[in-house]
Parts: structure tokens; sequence; C-alpha cells
């Protein structure tokens, strides 16, 4: 479903607020999971409510990627994502994760923009050592954290 908003702040984000028929059209749920696309750029995501409205955030890099800045008024084409929300694990990250049950337990149980974020941050590190590093201290964490999310 497309329609016209203008990009404004929130904070130190930007986002624009997504009309009532849109939420209608996407289904029933609060925050219904959704795909994204401005100016030939898509990425998942979902809505979230905030001060009252429903509302996709815009991050500075999709900002960039979709040529768009703060005040303008953009066309945003919005579908509900229905597509497993499943993170592609690098395969050392993988093997770490089934060594240690409760740690595998602790991952599988995050939501997926965090198993999404922690998989990046592995994936970013500049040398083989910092990236065996940063694996052995999120396993680690997952491991110890009962119920806490890491």
């Amino acid at each position: 479903m497309k329609f016209r908003a203008q990009v404004i702040p929130f904070g130190n984000a930007t986002g624009v607020e997504v009309p009532d028929k849109v939420m209608q059209a996407l289904g029933p749920e609060g925050r219904p999971p959704v795909t994204i696309t401005i100016n030939g750029h898509s990425w998942r995501s979902r809505v979230a409510a905030m001060r009252g409205q429903r509302l996709i955030g815009i991050s500075a890099a999709h900002r960039a990627a979709s040529g768009i800045s703060e005040g303008d008024v953009i066309e945003i084409d919005v579908e509900r994502d229905e597509a497993p929300r499943e993170v592609a694990e690098p395969a050392d990250l993988a093997e770490a994760l089934n060594d240690c049950p409760q740690a595998r337990a602790s991952f599988d149980r995050l939501p997926f923009g965090l198993r999404q974020k922690h998989v990046r941050t592995i994936q970013e590190a500049k040398s083989a050592d910092v990236r065996e590093r940063r694996i052995s201290k999120f396993v680690a964490a997952l491991r110890d954290s009962s119920s806490r999310r890491v």
C-alpha cells in the first residue's frame, strides 16, 4: 500500500507517521511486521507506536540509501511482511552456539532485530581475532543470561 508522508524527526531518529487506513490494511496487530520501499530501497521492520502515533522509523543508513532527508515529503510503499524472521548465522557463530546449549536456547529466544544486530556486529569485525573475541563474548553473555535479554 502506497502513501505520501513527511520525514519527521523523533529525538535523534527520523520516521514517518502511518495513516489509519494503511494500519487497517496491515491487519489487527498493533506492531505489524512490514517491508518498506522508498525510491527502490527496501528493508524489513515493524510499525512502532510512540506518543499515540503509528510510525515507521527511517535510520540514517536507510535515508542515505533511499536518497531522502529529514523534512522531505516522500512516497512510501508498505506491505505486510509474512516471511519468516530468520537471521543467517555465520558458520563460526552457529558452531559456537551449537557447542553451548544454553547459549543456543538464549539466542533462539531473542527477537529478530536483536539476533540481526548481534550477527551484524560479528560480521563487521575488521580482523579474525576481533571476530573470535566478539563471538566468545556474545556466547558467554548468552550462556550467563537466564531470562534477561543480551
